[in-house]
């Protein structure tokens, strides 16, 4: 169970002995290998203290690469994990440079962080005391204060808030289970620019939104979606794709969804789920000179890879079944296999052992349906830009 901080403890860590206290923990190993006998040098040095303080150099470690530039940071065990990492929020911000924000569920700070950098005004609140202390430490150029998020504390400041997303210990997609409820939110600062980070699984169309939908991604995972209010739109449907190195696109529904049916050709492309939880496959693949090879699969098609873009090279064409696949594999001497499947009820993880792979050259599957007939598509290894792309 993670350590439960309070107010004294904080404090405490902010003072000269406590940060004194944390390089002498962090000095330490703290793996599994030594935990004990670096708990039992801890406990020896600094008596009661020594779970908190092992505890925060915990957190900080694992904070490091979601959150650089936070070493000297307190932190909570949740707000680490519900933290937004820092390239997502330095995206958002920079939508919000030279604007007044107030960020109504703040937690420790992540999200003020980044709009110190791009925001003429910032102001952060929240209702648990022990994160506003936090916050106020990890943050300073922030103007703090405790509020509820549904009592506005704030005028003339486009609001930003992060709802919890679990009840009852799970993760929701229900908009009126979130903490606070969607709905809630949306009333208490209607008529206000309002930024709203949900889950990329939330029915947006069945809540009724009527601002953009920007869905985020992050190196290749769908990290987040964002509500923004009509005064802060620039589209109804947003995909956003940003990399740890710092490259990002994105694209929008305002753009061309004018696509050929065609039958599939020489590459197949698997868009990134931004793209795809956005529902806007069909303005990627207009952009790209693509098509789909099946109206309601996400898998796109086309004679040549568009520049830095990521697909799979066509080598045979067959119709899906495990003997069938089996023989093909066993034929080009496969002996590793990525599989791919979108659209059929074919489990990868279980499919695999069944190929009964012996050969020495990878290979690439995707496994889909064109229509209602299963196919299997035999192909390179993935590739970028001319490139094998190691995963």
């Amino acid at each position: 169970m993670a350590y439960a901080f309070t107010l004294e403890d904080v404090e405490y860590l902010r003072s000269d002995a406590g940060v004194t206290a944390l390089r002498e923990v962090d000095e330490l190993e703290l793996t599994t290998r030594t935990r004990l006998a670096d708990t039992g040098r801890a406990r020896a040095r600094f008596d009661a203290r020594a779970p908190m303080l092992i505890e925060m150099v915990l957190l900080r470690r694992k904070a490091a690469d979601k959150l650089p530039g936070t070493r000297n940071w307190l932190f909570t065990d949740d707000a680490v994990q519900q933290a937004t990492p820092a390239v997502v929020a330095r995206h958002r911000a920079t939508r919000l440079a030279g604007r007044a924000v107030h960020d109504v569920t703040c937690s420790i700070g992540a999200e003020l962080h980044a709009l110190t950098s791009t925001a003429d005004v910032v102001v952060g609140s929240d209702i648990d005391p022990v994160r506003l202390a936090m916050a106020q430490h990890n943050v300073p150029a922030a103007h703090i204060l405790r509020a509820d998020a549904l009592m506005p504390s704030s005028r003339d400041t486009v609001v930003i808030a992060d709802p919890a997303r679990r009840s009852g210990g799970k993760r929701t997609h229900d908009p009126a289970a979130l903490q606070p409820p969607l709905p809630d939110l949306v009333d208490a600062y209607s008529g206000r620019d309002l930024g709203v980070k949900c889950a990329p699984g939330l029915d947006f169309d069945r809540f009724g939104w009527d601002g953009e939908v920007e869905i985020v991604s992050l190196d290749g995972g769908v990290r987040e979606a964002c509500l923004w209010s009509p005064g802060l739109a620039v589209s109804r449907r947003r995909a956003t794709v940003l990399a740890s190195n710092g490259s990002s696109w994105s694209i929008t529904d305002a753009e061309s969804d004018d696509i050929p049916e065609r039958e599939p050709g020489e590459w197949l492309i698997d868009p990134d789920g931004a793209v795809v939880r956005a529902g806007l496959v069909r303005h990627y693949a207009a952009r790209h000179g693509l098509w789909q090879l099946d109206p309601r699969i996400a898998y796109l098609t086309g004679d040549a890879l568009p520049e830095g873009v990521s697909g799979f090279r066509v080598l045979d064409r067959i119709k899906f079944s495990e003997k069938t696949l089996r023989q093909e594999l066993a034929r080009r001497d496969c002996g590793i296999v990525e599989i791919l499947v979108r659209g059929v009820d074919v489990d990868p993880a279980h499919l695999r052992p069944k190929l009964k792979l012996r050969g020495t050259s990878s290979l690439s599957v995707v496994i889909t349906r064109i229509g209602r007939a299963g196919v299997a598509f035999v192909c390179e290894p993935r590739t970028t830009s001319g490139r094998t792309a190691h995963r």
